[in-house]
């Protein structure tokens, strides 16, 4: 007798009808890899069937403080409730300033300027001249040939739900609103086609289709990643609009909470 799949099991069967998966489990919402990807085409394959499979792929990095000690973060470490349902009742702006934090710099807030005290608001919208999952599925590939990351697979409408519906809790030192974290991540994939690509333990890294391509742009948009990852800011050297400088362009955003 045999015994019917489960909607977990469906939906990789799914995906395998038209992509060769390598072995791997689920682990809670995520269908994971036993082992690192070996193929870096294989990302770029299971982006380009995301809107027929409904899994959204992620990158997931090797972590040294967890393999030192024979852990894996993803089966050893707690999670939160899935929020996704929560996550379009979360306005972008009003949570990015709600965690907008004057007080990093060493003397009043000379490293914010031209902005203080109160968060600038978002960043306007930029003109999409290069399709999102596209360049997620670039950017994405060539991760996987610089560095060992497993895959992970994530049942969700959109790639900025993952951290909601996985219950991440890799911001946790800041917030544990990981409905909100997803809200920016949605707000920027609308303005910017920032896309989810990597999910480490406390770590996410973007790639983006349409970044700010001035300076003034850029600005704003660096006060909504100081906002997001102060972690992420303040490990870089310099002021805001050094960090903001960095920005224009640039096609791949990463942020940590460590």
């Amino acid at each position: 007798m045999t015994t019917a799949a489960t909607p977990e099991e469906s939906l990789v069967a799914e995906a395998l009808t038209s992509i060769d998966l390598p072995p791997g489990r689920w682990i809670g919402q995520m269908w994971v890899s036993d082992d690192p990807l070996a193929d870096p085409g294989l990302y770029r394959a299971c982006v380009a069937g995301f809107d027929r499979s409904g899994l959204w792929p992620v990158l997931i990095p090797h972590d040294p403080r967890f393999a030192a000690n024979g852990e894996d973060w993803l089966t050893d470490r707690r999670r939160l409730a899935p929020a996704v349902h929560r996550v379009g009742d979360v306005d972008a702006g009003a949570t990015l300033a709600r965690w907008w934090d004057p007080f990093c710099c060493p003397n009043g807030t000379g490293c914010l300027r031209p902005y203080g005290a109160t968060f600038p608001g978002l960043a306007k919208k930029s003109q999409l001249r290069v399709d999102p999952l596209a360049e997620a599925g670039n950017t994405g590939s060539i991760l996987v040939r610089r560095a060992p990351y497993r895959l992970g697979l994530v049942p969700v409408e959109r790639p900025a739900d993952v951290p909601a519906t996985l219950g991440w809790t890799g911001m946790i030192k800041s917030t544990d609103e990981v409905a909100a974290v997803s809200a920016v991540l949605r707000s920027w994939e609308d303005r910017f086609g920032a896309t989810l690509i990597v999910l480490g333990f406390d770590e996410l890294e973007l790639s983006v289709a349409a970044p700010p391509r001035n300076q003034g742009r850029s600005l704003i948009l660096a006060a909504e990643h100081r906002a997001f990852s102060l972690r992420s800011f303040s490990g870089q050297p310099g002021t805001l609009r050094e960090y903001a400088a960095g920005l224009v362009h640039r096609r791949h955003w990463r942020f940590s909470w460590d």
